[in-house]
């Protein structure tokens, strides 16, 4: 397969800025994109780990490699945030991002300086725990309401947890703060909290709850008398939403919107209102989803990875009657956590797909139509960052937080 290279050039660099915590950072790249006659391959060469495994249907893995056209930069505008987990942007163009440790931090649009806000309940923050995604009320300019997921100590354990509070005035603080759903059976553990939220058009609250990652837990993704390996649609005071598949149906919890999930960290709604979620499979088999009502999702009876220590998961099977095929999977894994789709200035890059990678260490661009992938992009893989959450931020960028405690801006040049 051939392909031509018209232009390539990259120019770096670094200025420093004060910030609050007197240590942030701002470091600038600018890059023109590689601009490609023909088709490309997939931008993945490793060998699968489960090579024998099938995809349903074409494109359902390694779809044709994208390079984008359009010049854009990118930018450290923090470098100082810590443990940031989520990340949203308040009415005015500032990020409100969570910590792991048990805090928000506000930062201005320019990255230059930071504000704690405290008064949230304890976290558990071993592991993969703590203080984990937020969401702002849809009516949040009248009423400062914040909702947040966090994992919860109790007695015997821990949950995924959500929680509502009304912002100070002062912005110094939660006031109020209160735990609306807890994620049943408590466990004690400290893997797999899945934990993003979403608003649905209605002011109905998408969350994501992991299956906990143990083998005695695993089966509790598709026990549909419990809450986790879920996504789940409650109303603003944790109630089952109003039209819920389940409603009424006493083998069901009411709150279950889809089942049969691993670990679900990116959800995000298209621009037809559509729900997409991607979730960590084991080694191998992550996947993105269009998430229906109603639905299961097959894990852990069906899926494209295997165990960590090589043996199949379950039969090994990867299609099985009454349960959805993920849209996307990949193998060998990229471990995706936020998802959202981009509504920028980069026209290429308009309703597509952006996922940040952990082990990856990248962001992928997917670029999907009629509800089906057709290309795949891998973004910053050169930063050798594990991208946490991804933001189309309201000023037209694109934006990331890392486990490393930066924060990124990727515009337009």
């Amino acid at each position: 397969m051939k392909y031509s290279i018209l232009s390539i050039s990259a120019i770096t660099a670094f200025s420093f800025l004060a910030a609050c915590s007197g240590n942030s950072t701002t470091s600038t790249v600018d890059r023109n994109s590689v601009i490609s006659a023909d088709q490309l391959p997939n931008p993945e060469t490793a060998e699968k780990n489960s090579p024998t495994y099938k995809p349903a249907f074409e494109n359902q893995t390694r779809a044709e490699g994208l390079k984008t056209k359009t010049a854009y930069q990118v930018e450290v505008i923090n470098s100082a945030l810590g443990k940031p987990w989520g990340i949203i942007n308040l009415p005015d163009g500032r990020f409100l991002i969570t910590e792991k440790s048990g805090f928000m931090n506000i930062v201005t649009a320019d990255g230059k300086t930071i504000t704690k806000v405290g008064g949230f309940p304890t976290v558990d923050p071993n592991g993969q725990g703590g203080l984990l995604d937020v969401a702002l009320d849809p009516d949040f300019k009248n009423n400062r309401m914040i909702y947040w997921t966090f994992s919860e100590p109790v007695s015997g354990g821990n949950h995924t947890s959500v929680g509502k509070g009304k912002l100070s005035a002062d912005e110094k603080r939660v006031e109020n703060p209160q735990v609306i759903f807890r994620a049943t059976p408590t466990y004690d553990g400290k893997l797999h909290y899945g934990s993003r939220l979403v608003f649905d058009k209605d002011g109905n609250l998408f969350v994501s709850t992991g299956e906990r990652s143990d083998l005695e837990t695993r089966p509790l993704a598709q026990n549909t008398m419990a809450y986790l390996g879920k996504v789940l649609k409650i109303t603003k005071d944790g109630k089952p939403a109003p039209g819920n598949p389940f409603l009424g149906n006493s083998k069901y919890k009411p709150e279950i919107y889809s089942y049969g999930h691993r670990n679900p960290q990116g959800l995000a709604l298209d621009e037809k209102g559509q729900l997409w979620e991607a979730e960590m499979g084991p080694k191998g088999g992550d996947e993105v989803n269009l998430i229906q009502p109603g639905k299961n999702y097959g894990w852990g009876d069906v899926t494209y990875g295997i165990e960590y220590s090589g043996k199949k998961v379950g039969a090994g099977i990867q299609q099985k009657e009454g349960t959805e095929q993920p849209v996307y999977y990949w193998d060998p894994s990229i471990s995706m956590s936020g998802i959202t789709f981009y509504t920028g200035n980069i026209d290429e890059w308009k309703n597509n797909m952006m996922l940040g990678c952990l082990s990856g260490e990248k962001i992928i661009r997917l670029v999907i139509k009629n509800n089906k992938v057709v290309g795949e992009e891998w973004l910053l893989a050169d930063t050798k960052e594990r991208f946490r959450d991804v933001l189309s931020g309201q000023d037209g960028n694109l934006y990331a937080i890392t486990d490393t405690g930066k924060l990124y801006k990727i515009s337009k040049k």
